[in-house]
């Protein structure tokens, strides 16, 4: 594995390398969580290149409270010499990735979508805590949530119990990549609550400006092949948001994942490894 720190032009990128064979697959996180999201699926794909990288903002990349996504990416892809590669969007790292590819047609070769969105499926609904820091009437809410230790563990504690049903897991990828972001680590990162705050105060802008792109029928005309992969038990980006992303795109594959809710990639990493590996 190489550890990179990519520059920008107001910060840089931590990613991680692990060179192999074939096109690299890079794997982006939504909020609020980091790259370690990746961890159990890296083994199951061994051999192939890889990279995972966190946002700015987020994980051990520079504290850019309102960094690019998109020029996050792009500038992962440039300074590693990435020649057409895999893009794997999870959650709102999705649009990100789409985004990019809707933006750079020739230089993408595939696009994996886990448990993600583009623009306002009928059944999409976002996490409650999630909705709160977006929404700006409730920004006095969200500052006394956050504000308080107490209240802002039970609320983490409730989104996890949702997204993650059945007994709290102290090795799960709450504890390992979310509470991270919000409480810091000792002489590894500071919080990254400033950050969160800031990519979720776009939402539904981003959600506004990709409803412009699906009208315009961009999606549709993206000439990549497009798999689309949801954990079954996601509460909130459930089948009809699936079907939704699904049908956007010409000639994508949709793929239920059983065992698994809003991360496939932690819940069942053999079974998300299984189609990236399909169309090698």
């Amino acid at each position: 594995m190489i550890e990179h720190r990519i520059t920008t032009g107001r910060g840089h990128v931590f990613a991680e390398e692990y060179p192999g064979d074939g096109p690299a697959i890079v794997m982006t996180h939504g909020y609020p969580d980091d790259s370690r999201i990746y961890r159990k699926l890296r083994p199951e794909l061994a051999g192939r290149h890889l990279v995972t990288f966190d946002f700015q903002g987020y994980g051990r990349s520079a504290r850019i409270v309102d960094g690019s996504r998109e020029n996050d990416l792009a500038a992962v892809i440039e300074q590693l010499g990435l020649d057409r590669p895999v893009l794997v969007g999870h959650d709102s790292g999705g649009p990100v990735v789409i985004n990019h590819a809707l933006d750079n047609p020739g230089q993408v070769s595939r696009l994996v979508l886990l448990n993600t969105y583009f623009g306002a499926s009928p059944t999409l609904r976002f996490p409650e805590f999630i909705r709160l820091l977006a929404d700006p009437a409730l920004t006095g809410l969200a500052d006394a949530v956050l504000a308080d230790p107490k209240i802002l563990g039970w609320m983490l504690t409730f989104t996890d119990g949702h997204l993650n049903p059945g007994p709290p897991d102290p090795a799960g990828v709450g504890a390992t990549a979310i509470l991270p972001q919000f409480y810091g680590e000792a002489g590894r990162q500071s919080a990254a609550i400033a950050a969160i705050r800031g990519w979720t105060a776009e939402l539904f802008t981003d959600v506004a400006a990709q409803e412009i792109r699906i009208a315009a029928g961009e999606p549709a005309k993206l000439d990549v092949p497009v798999d689309v992969v949801f954990g079954a038990g996601d509460p909130y980006f459930d089948d009809g948001v699936a079907g939704h992303l699904w049908s956007l795109f010409t000639g994508a594959r949709r793929h239920k994942v059983e065992g698994a809710a809003h991360w496939p990639q932690w819940d069942r990493p053999g079974a998300v490894a299984a189609v990236l590996k399909d169309r090698s």
